[in-house]
Order: C-alpha cells, then sequence, then structure tokens
C-alpha cells in the first residue's frame, strides 16, 4: 500500500477559489439591469397608462357635459348642466391637478349656442374638456419624454344638437 503523501492532490481547490471571488456579481448585475433596464420601463408603461385613463375621462367629461347640456332650460342653465356634469366625470383629474374651479380655469370650456353646421335649424353646443399634462405630469420628468407625443393639452369634445324651437 502506498502513502498518502504519493496520491495527487485533487485539482478542485483552485476553481472554487475563482468561483468564491464572484459570489455577489449575479447579484451586481441583476441591480444594475433592474435599475438601467426594467425600471424606466415599468414607469414608462405605468405613466402611459395613466395618460390613457386621462384621455378615457376627458372623453367621457365632454360626453356627459353634453348630454346634461340636452336638458331643458335657458342657455345659462344648460352651460351650467354641462359644467357640473363635466366637472363630476373628471373629478381625479382636478383633483390631482389642484384645480378647484375647472370650469372658470378652462380646464372645461362650453360653447355658446350657435347653428350647427350640417343642419342650421339646430343649435349646436360643444363642451371641451382638456388636462395640461406638461405642467401636471402624473409622475415627476416623464412630461419631457412625452412631450413629443402630446404636443400640448390632453383634450376631448363633444357636440350635441339641440332643438330651441321647443324651449
Amino acid at each position: 500500500m502506498m502513502p498518502a503523501s504519493h496520491f495527487p492532490r485533487p485539482r478542485t481547490a483552485r476553481p472554487l477559489h475563482g468561483r468564491r471571488r464572484q459570489l455577489g456579481v449575479v447579484a451586481i448585475e441583476f441591480a444594475l439591469i433592474f435599475l438601467f433596464g426594467l425600471l424606466p420601463l415599468l414607469l414608462l408603461t405605468f405613466s402611459g397608462v395613466l395618460i390613457f385613463a386621462a384621455q378615457q375621462s376627458l372623453t367621457l367629461a365632454a360626453a356627459e357635459g353634453a348630454r346634461a347640456a340636452l336638458h331643458y332650460g335657458t342657455p345659462t342653465q344648460r352651460n351650467t348642466n354641462a359644467c357640473s356634469a363635466a366637472q363630476a366625470s373628471m373629478q381625479w383629474l382636478s383633483t390631482f391637478s389642484g384645480d378647484v374651479s375647472p370650469c372658470t380655469s378652462g380646464a372645461i370650456s362650453i360653447s355658446a349656442l350657435a347653428p350647427c353646421p350640417s343642419t342650421p335649424a339646430m343649435q349646436c353646443m360643444t363642451v371641451v374638456a382638456s388636462y395640461n399634462y406638461n405642467t401636471h405630469p402624473f409622475i415627476p420628468g416623464t412630461a419631457t419624454i412625452y412631450q413629443w407625443v402630446l404636443q400640448g393639452a390632453i383634450s376631448s369634445s363633444a357636440t350635441v344638437q339641440i332643438d330651441t324651437s321647443g324651449d
């Protein structure tokens, strides 16, 4: 039998030493990929979803305001009804931007009764609801990124034909 000193040593000691030096590399790589790759992508996606929700709220606000203008009354009452309905539909946007009176600040604008282009015998009223994303971005810093896409305020309009001959 041969003494233990004559057997060759296993060569597993060196590769383990190299692996020990790289134990934290995967964690650092994950942190960098997450920070510079995945996190900005998630922020852009989330802010895009919020912009889509804002557009849908503005569309609903304009449509509800136009429907409310159909109620019988004077033109002033129609304007008040339209503004109240539109304001209720876009309440979360008004709250977020700090706009306490969107009817007077320009976030909701209602045109005066005017003859409709398609049917001059009817009167038309247009309700426009808008939100300025550049001054009140949902996530700070995204206004610069979305500036080339939005190019101004997000807005929606609805027009209603009113037969004023029965008033």
